[in-house]
């Protein structure tokens, strides 16, 4: 089946307060391929419609009348019915302090406006991803039985990061919410490759890094860093800690499938 067909059965909620937004984006949606498209102008109506709906992808614009993108994530995380539910953000907001929150949360996509057809056509495919559970074929694992750490302070990140490994046929890793339980969880099992954020309180992905790596019992384990910082000089520096592939935070299921093949095979 084809990505444009594929495209064609996604079902889609637009949470847009602007009637002239909501045109512009159904209009980008539709020259996409997208054809089931429903609308809210509010969290609470979009909360609503998701009681009794549920949708491939939750497209949201940053503030509404009721809420903020972040509050009617929140909600929708915290209940366990809607909480693996794919969400995008679009909105002009450049301030890293108010999208920190979102991208913590597991977004799939933060889109800028105006966007692209580009753009989004990449997003709706990264949603493909995340529900269509293709297995990724390593040279020299059965990728079943990858014993995987994942370390996130936050809950929502690890779970938005779990079910994408799960989608590619990876177990249920080990989840540790900060670096201390993850050289726990080191010193007590035998891992395959550890998922580690980088911002994190007390000892950030960096300084868990360069512990994994000055170890004698499991510094060959493939360190997979996932970052929401933008600046190059900063990537760089993560870089030479020792990591061997750094992911953007939202990360796409494509390019965590890319990234696993490079490191694992």
């Amino acid at each position: 089946m084809s990505d444009l067909t594929e495209i064609a059965n996604l079902s889609i909620l637009l949470v847009e307060p602007s009637e002239v937004q909501q045109k512009l984006i159904i209009k980008s949606l539709i020259q996409s391929g997208v054809k089931q498209i429903e609308t809210a102008t509010t969290q609470t109506q979009a909360l609503t419609l998701l009681a009794n709906y549920q949708p491939d992808l939750v497209i949201s614009s940053m503030y509404l009348a009721d809420g903020t993108a972040d509050s009617l994530l929140q909600n929708i995380r915290s209940n366990p019915r809607t909480e693996h539910q794919a969400f995008m953000l679009v909105s002009s907001e450049r301030n890293k302090k108010y999208l920190e929150q979102l991208r913590q949360s597991g977004v799939l996509a933060i889109l800028p406006k105006p966007f692209t057809s580009e753009a989004i056509t990449r997003a709706l495919k990264a949603t493909l991803d995340i529900i269509s559970e293709q297995e990724v074929e390593l040279e020299h694992f059965d990728v079943t039985l990858l014993r995987v750490l994942v370390v996130d302070d936050s809950r929502f990140a690890r779970k938005h990061i779990i079910r994408v490994l799960a989608g590619m046929g990876i177990p249920a890793p080990v989840e540790a919410e900060n670096c201390k339980q993850a050289i726990e969880q080191l010193n007590e099992q035998a891992f395959d490759l550890i998922v580690t954020d980088y911002n994190m309180p007390e000892m950030d992905g960096r300084e868990l890094t360069a512990a994994v790596r000055g170890s004698n019992s499991y510094s060959h384990i493939p360190i997979l860093m996932v970052s929401s910082e933008a600046n190059e000089t900063h990537l760089a520096n993560i870089s030479q800690a020792g990591v061997d592939a750094i992911c953007d935070k939202p990360f796409e299921p494509a390019t965590v499938r890319d990234l696993l093949f490079k490191i694992m095979s």
